[in-house]
């Protein structure tokens, strides 16, 4: 009986709502998929208190303007040792985007957004905020042939909200996510994910064209270590000292240690494709054991298989400096 239970979950999940989402030909949503190679314009939604890498990604937006037009970034949920709650995570995110802001001398005017004070609770609910109200908006603006790059390096709940809302952004968005593991990874608990399990069962069920980034065993190699950090980055500009420095504290003085700074792959396969290689594959289906299970008549997604962690640093390093 509970095997048959579980079977009518993966039904209902799969099949449930999708009546609202439009039918994306399988050939445009392919085409979508396809490595950028001009400008973009883009959007960042980020836990940023989190740890110490969504600062790097967002730094690394702005500084990629040959490649990348950021047009706003959302700040989101987390719960963590680092917040009393998810609303509590969202709040401090937004105020650590405020402080890089204003090292980069940008205004958050009509820029920074404060997104979901909570988890999707349900497939059919949204849950409302700034950020939300503001992806629509710039969503609804662009177009299927000029699409927005979606690009959540946290939990994806302001991304689902905003598909539950308006499901018609579906056609105009590319979503590009730093969440879940691999297909061959035996589950799928990691942070991202793990926390907002039903905002990802929606975006990999909504047929949007979808890139997503897995932790382990791909961009958990984009490792770096307190001395590669202090060569590159100490004493360069106020900005690279506030990033070595909110990494060393987070080390909390450990010998022979290093961090890993996935978030930047997301920006890093916008900026040069060929840094990061995918494969298209059949969308997964997200269980709530927090496992994938695989589908070959679902639609395809872009998914990254490895990285050139040299190359996406360097640029990165570069691009702190100038």
């Amino acid at each position: 009986m509970k095997s048959i239970l579980s079977v009518l979950f993966v039904f209902l999940l799969v099949t449930g709502n999708a009546q609202n989402y439009p039918k994306i030909d399988e050939a445009v949503r392919i085409k979508k998929l396809t490595p950028p190679t001009g400008k973009i314009k883009m959007v960042l939604d980020t836990d940023t208190y989190n740890e110490v890498d969504d600062q790097f990604a967002l730094v690394y937006a702005l500084l990629s303007r040959d490649k990348i037009d950021l047009q706003a970034v959302y700040a989101a949920p987390f719960h963590n040792d680092r917040s009393a709650n998810a609303g509590d995570g969202m709040e401090k995110s937004y105020e650590e985007i405020l402080r890089l802001l204003k090292f980069m001398n940008k205004s958050a005017d009509g820029f920074a957004f404060r997104g979901s004070n909570r988890y999707l609770e349900s497939i059919e609910t949204p849950v409302k905020s700034p950020a939300v109200d503001d992806l629509i908006k710039k969503a609804m603006a662009s177009s299927p042939e000029n699409p927005l790059y979606v690009v959540p390096i946290g939990c994806i709940t302001n991304i689902a909200s905003a598909i539950l809302t308006e499901p018609k952004i579906i056609e105009r968005i590319v979503v590009v996510w730093l969440g879940g593991n691999a297909l061959y990874w035996p589950h799928q608990w990691e942070f991202n994910l793990q926390q907002d399990v039903v905002a990802a069962q929606v975006v990999f069920n909504s047929g949007v064209p979808f890139v997503t980034l897995p932790c382990q065993n791909v961009v958990s190699h984009l490792h770096t270590t307190i001395p590669e950090l202090k060569y590159y980055l100490e004493g360069k500009n106020e900005l690279s000292d506030y990033l070595y420095k909110i990494v060393l504290e987070y080390s909390g003085g450990q010998k022979a240690w290093s961090k890993v700074i996935w978030d930047v792959s997301a920006v890093a396969w916008l900026v040069n494709s060929s840094w990061v290689s995918t494969d298209l594959v059949h969308s997964p289906i997200l269980t709530e054991q927090k496992t994938f299970s695989v589908d070959h008549s679902r639609h395809f997604i872009r998914m990254a298989t490895s990285l050139n962690r040299d190359a996406i640093f360097r640029d990165l390093f570069e691009k702190l400096t100038k």
